[in-house]
């Protein structure tokens, strides 16, 4: 405090001119880092409270009234005409004035009085003649003649002098005075011949006409039958432009029709279960032998009837039309629905016929599964039953009818259900009484039908299982049933993945079973082959992770990798599994490393052994073993005599009494299937890095090995383009070395000159660049020090705002307060009265 006593008495009356002595708790002393002697210090003493209070004074007094005078105006502005303009004297801008006054009065008057300066007619006469109403028009008269009403007819019927003149003729004694009535009487008896007369001169302009027009026909006549002139003759008829012909055809095409509302599932699948009950009902009558509607049977007929006792009870006639521009003619679909509705039955017998000599050979050919007769269903209800439905047998044939397949069926609770409702059928009836199955027991029909669909999707998988591992097994019924499968799983995914999930961790557990107790295991039957193929169709193979598709890949690779090949049906199996693999990644081309040793593997079998073959095998193959070549062939009359043909999944079943022959026939076919294998995979992971190293083992076998072996020339030649797709991705890799660094100079001894600048300025620079650095400088500071004053300006309004809503708010308070003690005391004043009243 010692130090800063000077320099306050110092700045003292500098910088606070009102205040002699001023607060010493209010100076602050800018202390300095260096004392340097001769410098002049501007702010080494400041007063931050005096400031301050100075600030909200000159704030208080421009922003604060800017703020209260914000959507005030106080200013009055003369905006007479020419008020502005120099050149005009005061003479001139008071004729102006006044001839703009001139003009808005004349404008204004103008616009209300319509009658002031021009006079507006109706038919070339005054309108205010005719506001005067002395013109009557006859009311009686239908000419175009517009007269007026006589005198007379003005005094019978208005009154006003009909009277005084009587009486002055009478006076006069020149003609007797005529009574009310007698004037009437003449008048109409004079307005009826004025009729009569115009009547006739009308009826003699109408013959007039006539005549005239007649004289003008035949004059017409003879002015047209003159001679054509000879450039007519020669001239032809231009033909008509493309553009001209396009434009008339499209003007007579057939407009877009409206078409139906689309139904909903429910509303289809009701549909769906009533035709398939009647269909059923039809059944049920034509095996017991009744015809009719009522059930009796059909009467007796004579062979001598003529059957002349017919009714025509509908209009069958056909009706002539134009269809694409061409005549055609249709017949009434009004007069068909009729007769299908009139309980005829030849529609629907047709629609309930067994079909037994379509062309699927099947005791019953309905084919629900498309959606074009379903479509077709919708629009022509008889049409569609009988294109599902085929033909029937007659009504009278029992057999037929008892042979013929149910249409509804009951959803089978049990495993066993299923499978009696299933056996002994065609695959297409099996395909049909699952898809009855589903129509009759739709979620939408009832409560319950959801959870049965639920356990439909299991049994059948287990039912296919059965037929799967059946001898032979029943491939064909597979086939079909997927379609079934397919349409369960997108009704209820959820249960269908469960489902699905629980046979794959059997097949595992099996698996894994086998491992435990015997230390290898071998390739499961075909039905969990088939299981693996069904997955792959119902579900999403792209997918990163799924709860099916995974575990089936999982299933996939644990197949590959612990299953021995031992015969010709593993083979069949591990390639048919690999098959499904590319099926599985075609989308996703996620890499399979079990995939690609597997083919390795089967391609090594098909070579003679060597001690050192120059790639590496991994389980569960090995280079030296009893069946290291299992399909190789050196018979040449066998190779010379193969053809190439896919494999049959009915292999991987069991393959007895074969030949030698067709082993050899068969070690072939798979060796063509396995290459073919190769070379799919090989394009899917040809974009891979890793490329060269994943086809180096395979680049080995193939050169070294496989190119020595006596193989057909269609092997050879697939081979060989396996080869050069794989030199074609051939790229050779370098190894990895640093990067090559510049060479340091070496140090140089010639001294390194600096020219010495004044200190306190920036080196190496000139003056223009000094300056431009002050300038920058220069606006950085004060571009802060605006964006300080306007936060404080911000702060300042802030405050203000918050006052006067304190302030509303005070006062807000101050008047509830008071209404709620008027009201208290109004309450009380009434209480008091009421207790007055209570006590009298």
């Amino acid at each position: 405090m010692g130090k800063a006593k000077p320099a306050a008495a110092r700045a003292g009356p500098a910088q606070a001119k009102g205040k002699a002595n001023p607060n010493p708790f209010e100076v602050k002393v800018n202390r300095q880092k260096f004392q340097v002697l001769g410098r002049r210090t501007r702010h080494d003493v400041g007063l931050p409270g005096v400031s301050r209070a100075r600030a909200l004074k000159k704030r208080t007094q421009t922003l604060l009234k800017e703020y209260k005078e914000r959507d005030k105006s106080s200013v009055f502005l003369d905006k007479r005409l020419g008020e502005y303009e120099r050149g005009l004297s005061a003479e001139e801008k008071m004729l102006r004035r006044f001839a703009l006054e001139q003009q808005k009065h004349h404008e204004k008057k103008s616009i209300y009085n319509l009658n002031e300066d021009e006079e507006l007619t109706h038919y070339g006469q005054s309108l205010a003649d005719i506001e005067k109403h002395n013109d009557t028009v006859d009311s009686d008269s239908d000419t175009e003649e517009r007269g007026t009403l006589s005198a007379e007819l003005t005094a019978a019927h208005f009154g006003g002098g009909a009277g005084q003149r009587h009486g002055k003729e009478g006076e006069d004694g020149e003609q007797p005075a005529k009574s009310r009535k007698e004037l009437i009487e003449e008048l109409i008896a004079r307005s009826k011949q004025e009729k009569r007369e115009r009547q006739a001169q009308r009826e003699d302009a109408l013959e007039l006409t006539e005549k005239l027009d007649q004289d003008w026909k035949e004059i017409r006549a003879l002015l047209a039958r003159k001679a054509p002139r000879p450039e007519a003759r020669e001239t032809e008829k231009p033909k008509p432009d493309a553009y001209d012909v396009m434009v008339r055809e499209l003007g007579f095409e057939m407009k877009a029709q409206p078409s139906s509302r689309m139904k909903s599932e429910a509303e289809l699948a009701r549909e769906a279960q009533a035709r398939l009950q009647r269909l059923e009902a039809e059944r049920l009558r034509r095996m017991r032998g009744q015809d009719g509607e009522d059930g009796r049977r059909p009467e007796h007929t004579s062979a001598d009837d003529l059957h002349d006792g017919f009714v025509l009870d509908q209009d069958d006639r056909r009706l002539l039309c134009y269809r694409d521009g061409k005549m055609n003619v249709e017949e009434a679909e009004q007069g068909e629905q009729t007769q299908a509705a009139g309980g005829s039955g030849s529609e629907e017998e047709g629609a309930a016929s067994s079909g037994e000599d379509s062309e699927s050979g099947g005791a019953d050919s309905h084919s629900d599964l498309e959606s074009d007769a379903e479509s077709e269903a919708e629009q022509q209800p008889q049409g569609e039953s009988r294109q599902t439905c085929g033909p029937r047998p007659p009504s009278g044939d029992r057999g037929a009818a008892a042979t013929e397949l149910p249409y509804t069926f009951a959803a089978p609770t049990c495993y066993e259900d299923l499978k009696s409702l299933l056996s002994g059928r065609s695959p297409e009836e099996q395909s049909l009484v699952v898809e009855r199955i589903q129509k009759c027991n739709h979620p939408s029909l009832s409560v319950g039908n959801k959870a049965k669909l639920e356990k439909l999707f299991g049994f059948l998988l287990e039912y296919v299982g059965d037929v799967a591992t059946s001898d032979p097994p029943g491939l064909r019924v597979v086939d079909k049933l997927v379609v079934q499968l397919y349409s369960l799983c997108q009704m209820f995914p959820e249960s269908a993945s469960s489902s699905m999930r629980f046979v794959l961790r059997d097949a595992m557990h099996d698996m894994e079973a086998a491992v435990e107790t015997k230390g290898r295991a071998a390739f499961p039957g075909l039905d969990v082959l088939i299981y693996l193929k069904i997955a792959g169709m119902l579900f999403p193979t792209s997918d990163f992770r799924h709860p099916v598709v995974t575990p089936a890949l999982v299933c996939m690779s644990q197949l590959l990798t612990k299953c021995r090949v031992l015969s010709l049906q593993d083979v069949v199996k591990g390639l048919f599994v690999c098959g499904m693999f590319l099926e599985y990644v075609s989308l996703s081309r996620r890499f399979i490393p079990e995939l690609i040793n597997f083919l390795l593997g089967i391609l090594h079998m098909a070579t003679p052994n060597q001690p050192s073959p120059g790639y590496k095998l991994v389980h569960p193959f090995r280079a030296l073993r009893r069946n290291s070549e299992l399909l190789l062939v050196s018979a040449q009359e066998d190779v010379a005599t193969w053809q190439r043909s896919g494999l049959p999944l009915h292999w991987a079943a069991g393959s007895r009494g074969q030949t030698t022959v067709e082993a050899n026939h068969a070690r072939l076919s798979c060796l063509a299937v396995g290459l073919a294998l190769l070379q799919h995979a090989l394009l899917l992971y040809r974009e891979l890095p890793a490329f060269p190293a994943i086809a180096q083992p395979l680049r080995a076998l193939l050169t070294q090995h496989l190119a020595a072996c006596n193989l057909p020339l269609e092997l050879q030649e697939l081979a060989q383009s396996l080869l050069a797709d794989l030199e074609a991705r051939r790229q050779l890799l370098r190894p990895l070395t640093y990067e090559k660094t510049k060479p340091e100079p070496l140090k140089l001894f010639t001294p390194r000159l600096v020219k010495v600048l004044e200190f306190g300025r920036k080196q190496g620079s000139s003056k223009e660049e000094q300056e431009r650095r002050r300038l920058i400088h220069k606006h950085k500071r004060e571009f802060k020090g605006a964006v300080r004053e306007i936060r404080k300006d911000n702060q300042f309004l802030a405050r203000m705002q918050l006052t006067e809503i304190m302030a509303r708010d005070a006062e807000r308070k101050r008047q509830v307060k008071r209404l709620l003690g008027s009201l208290a005391t109004q309450e009380g004043e009434w209480k008091a009265l009421k207790r007055k009243k209570h006590r009298r």
